[in-house]
């Protein structure tokens, strides 16, 4: 009834929608980098989007499985087999007893997520099953997973009609709203923040205008620009507040940092901007040394884009029910 890693990957650990509710007491949010993935494999496989997901970060892992299960892998390409023969992304899929799942090189994105079947044996920390590794908190033993790890799996399938099942998942058609497929735009979305126009009038055209490179110093607190300065008209002191994914802070020195799931529960360095929701899962799909530039819209255009996005998932949980259906009846 379980899954065992037999290579650990770069960085694979557990995270769910994150841990709401606990900045106030200076607890991280942590989470999916990328939510829409997270969301997406969840639905496919009938979980509720609040279910664990395994974050794999560029170089997966190989696992194997103990017992079949139903799972399904959204996000990057990091060309994923089952003993050795290709596996499709954004689909359910039937995985038996001793198959291995393992990953080759990236093709496109940077993280993908592994959901399955009625989820995994983890304990709730604080109301979240996410791991925040700073503080060894949640997921598997607050820790990237290692060699040799075996995590139970909750609902693993019956040994019976599996061919059948298999091919039922096979077949059915599936169909992502426009709101929800991968994005191909050159440009992530801003809203401009509360200290934009404190910054110089060749800052604010600087960063909607340039392209700036992804420092090798990001990660899953903050992504790290390197690109033209952001010069405050009349640099100041700030008290600190409270920080969200997305926030565009800029530090003395002008070259601004992205926070992002596993951000500081508040920061004092002044908020240029904060990316747009519907783009941050774009965002999460790039890495070190790739290219962003930016845009801004309106708070009421980001809203609605939102909005949109989240009357697609409705739509596709209800078009998805008798995958649902399906699995829990196995």
């Amino acid at each position: 009834m379980s899954m065992v890693i037999l290579k650990p990957g770069m960085l694979s650990t557990f995270q769910d929608l994150g841990r709401i509710g606990q900045q106030h007491l200076g607890v991280s949010v942590a989470g999916a980098m990328d939510l829409r993935a997270h969301q997406l494999a969840n639905l496919l496989v009938g979980n509720d989007p609040g279910l664990a997901t395994l974050e794999i970060t560029l170089t997966g892992p190989t696992i194997r499985f103990t017992k079949p299960c139903c799972l399904a892998l959204c996000g990057a390409d990091l060309s994923a087999t089952l003993n050795g023969q290709p596996l499709a992304l954004n689909r359910p899929l039937v995985v038996r007893a001793k198959d291995e799942l393992s990953f080759g090189l990236r093709q496109h994105g940077t993280r993908v997520y592994l959901a399955v079947h009625g989820g995994f044996a983890l304990t709730p920390v604080l109301g979240s099953t996410s791991t925040y590794l700073r503080s060894a908190m949640g997921g598997w033993q607050g820790r990237a997973l290692r060699r040799d790890d075996e995590i139970l799996l909750l609902q693993p399938l019956k040994n019976k009609a599996l061919e059948e099942l298999a091919m039922d998942l096979w077949s059915f058609k599936i169909y992502l709203p426009g709101a929800l497929a991968e994005s191909h735009q050159t440009f992530v979305r801003l809203i401009k923040g509360q200290q934009w126009d404190e910054f110089t009038t060749e800052s604010c055209a600087a960063l909607l205008t340039e392209t700036y490179r992804i420092s090798p110093d990001s990660e899953r607190m903050g992504y790290r620009l390197q690109g033209a300065p952001l010069l405050m008209t009349t640099p100041r002191q700030m008290i600190s507040e409270g920080t969200t994914f997305g926030t565009v802070q800029v530090p003395a020195g002008g070259q601004p940092i992205i926070l992002m799931a596993d951000r500081q529960t508040t920061g004092g360095y002044p908020k240029m901007a904060y990316v747009a929701s519907i783009d941050l899962p774009r965002l999460a799909q790039m890495g070190p040394g790739d290219r962003v530039s930016f845009k801004a819209i309106s708070l009421e255009q980001a809203q609605a884009l939102d909005l949109a996005r989240a009357q697609a998932f409705a739509a596709l949980a209800q078009a998805l029910q008798p995958v649902r259906t399906l699995l829990q009846n196995h």
